[in-house]
């Protein structure tokens, strides 16, 4: 038999991730919105909160999560400012690699560092001529003695200026290509640093984004995650574990976004009658609900399909991305329309939201990219 209750374990994470959210995100989202910066307090809130690090081992600090669990959390957070929600989740990213392949060493000296600090830290993958293409990087990192010296450009960087750490993909042999990437934790005070101002976007403008030049970057040979020429395994291991959680951070959105409209349609008085009870209206709710509920299943089979070692789980993790970030899309764009005018105005969210989710099909590999990811799994 086939069960999709939640337990009574991850209904707590549910109502735990949704009272944080509700008490610090809701309140505070149009605020970062506007502003665009960092929201510092909130995540200073997590931590204190024990929100912050959730699928980290607890001896490091984390909360020892499961896939579903990391699911039942991205949901919640994304459903109350994806922006927000990224700032908390982009630290997971980032701290992935180091989870998947660092040391015991490695592990409690960094992650000790950071959750004393209350800090975050970033990924350092994308570059302007490589992003998707990680095998078109071309940073390199080149031993010398007991240090790598660091040399290259990345961009996009989400939580770039604000990173005690930075979590670094460059190829250690220039003739070796890609063949050679590796992965290197970088301290941002180490000298050769060059952090060029945020990026000003669209939407999900709490969180910051970089372009990081590195010239001549001094990195202790202890500081390499892995083996050397393992970079490009540990990236895409890395995506097989997030990607789920865009999803899930994704459906949380578009659930915020439809029941906002929903709540709406249903006050809102035309030609004598709620909106909601016009046909044209009403069967737009209803494909939203439908698309939710079949965002949330794909979201959660993807995250049992990593948990239970399915030999298709890389698929069905950039099937999630792909199909919760679309659907978000769609749903959030529809919300606007149901609310017209009230819908396109700052006095509701749902244009905030539309504007946030654009992002999720975008970062963590654009959604033709997973279509490709998905093309191979199903060909292969």
């Amino acid at each position: 038999m086939i069960d999709f209750s939640l337990t009574k374990e991850q209904l707590a994470i549910q109502e735990k991730y949704r009272d944080f959210s509700d008490r610090w995100i809701v309140p505070n989202r149009m605020k970062y919105d506007e502003l665009a910066e960092f929201p510092w307090d909130i995540v200073k809130a997590a931590y204190d909160e024990g929100i912050m690090n959730g699928p980290m081992p607890k001896k490091f600090g984390g909360k020892g999560f499961n896939m579903i669990d990391v699911a039942i959390q991205s949901e919640e957070l994304g459903a109350g400012c994806a922006g927000i929600g990224i700032c908390i989740d982009a630290n997971t990213l980032a701290l992935t690699p180091l989870f998947l392949a660092g040391t015991e060493e490695q592990k409690n000296r960094v992650f000790g560092e950071i959750v004393e600090e209350k800090a975050v830290a970033a990924y350092c993958l994308t570059e302007p001529n490589a992003g998707s293409d990680v095998a078109g990087i071309k940073s390199t990192a080149i031993l010398k003695g007991d240090k790598y010296i660091l040399n290259g450009h990345k961009r996009f960087i989400t939580n770039g200026e604000v990173a005690t750490y930075l979590t670094v993909f460059a190829v250690t042999d220039p003739k070796r290509g890609s063949r050679s990437l590796t992965a290197f934790l970088v301290h941002k005070d180490s000298p050769g640093i060059d952090i060029k101002p945020r990026m000003q976007k669209m939407g999900q403008r709490a969180s910051v984004q970089n372009e990081i030049i590195f010239n001549n970057v001094e990195i202790p040979i202890e500081n390499r995650i892995g083996d050397e020429g393992h970079g490009f395994l540990i990236a895409m291991r890395t995506f097989d574990r997030t990607r789920t959680g865009v999803g899930a951070l994704s459906l949380g959105a578009a659930r915020t976004a439809y029941e906002i409209s929903k709540d709406w349609a249903k006050q809102r008085i035309q030609f004598g009658k709620p909106v909601a009870s016009l046909q044209a209206v009403g069967f737009m709710l209803a494909d939203m609900a439908l698309k939710i509920e079949n965002a949330r299943l794909m979201t959660y089979y993807s995250a049992w399909a990593y948990e239970t070692k399915h030999k298709k789980a890389s698929m069905y993790s950039a099937m999630a991305k792909l199909y919760g970030s679309d659907i978000a899309m769609e749903v959030a764009t529809d919300a606007v329309q149901v609310m017209a005018g009230d819908g396109y105005s700052k006095d509701y969210p749902v244009e905030k939201i539309m504007r946030d989710v654009k992002l999720c099909q975008i970062y963590e590999g654009t959604n033709q990219v997973q279509r490709l990811v998905i093309s191979k799994g199903i060909l292969r």
